[in-house]
């Protein structure tokens, strides 16, 4: 179906959201969907998305199936799972089933239209980072052998620090 590639090709899907407790960007259902609008009305497509309640192995999940049909009816389907947890803590029943819809249904986007998420924030290695320049640093790093131009790279250092560091002996 040339409509899909096209689509795919095409769709930018930035992660507009921010967790500021896990300190990452995301992406969610919603933002996706925003950003597929704009497309599907130019190929003349249309997007549906549903949900499955199923349980296997007294294990409760929901299907989301995602599926894109173009003007000739051709269409192409994904979908994606997502468990359930009546029981999750501050959330009523709900709250919990509407977030793994959310959740499932974000994934069968995923795969219908390629999008990767892989620096996603349960893929993505946290960042190092830089703390001030102490004297105790100084007196590590100067064991260590480390260069006064080196030191930018892993702390947060002045030159008037820089040039300090360089004249100890």
């Amino acid at each position: 179906m040339k409509e899909l590639l096209n689509i795919q090709s095409e769709l930018k899907a930035p992660k507009s959201q921010y967790n500021s407790f896990g300190k990452y960007k995301y992406r969610n259902c919603e933002d996706v969907l925003e950003a597929l609008k704009p497309l599907l009305k130019k190929n003349k497509c249309t997007l549906y998305i549903s949900d499955n309640i199923l349980e296997v192995g007294g294990l409760v999940f929901v299907e989301a199936i995602a599926t894109i049909q173009n003007e000739k009816g051709q269409d192409v389907s994904v979908s994606a799972q997502a468990g359930i947890n009546p029981n999750k803590k501050g959330m009523d029943i709900a709250q919990s089933f509407g977030s793994s819809s959310s959740y499932a249904r974000k994934y069968a986007l995923n795969g219908l239209f390629l999008i990767d998420d892989t620096k996603d924030a349960d893929t993505e290695a946290p960042q190092p980072t830089k703390r001030k320049f102490t004297a105790t640093d100084a007196q590590a790093e100067k064991l260590k052998g480390t260069e006064g131009k080196d030191l930018k790279a892993k702390y947060i250092i002045t030159e008037a620090q820089i040039k300090r560091y360089n004249e100890l002996k």
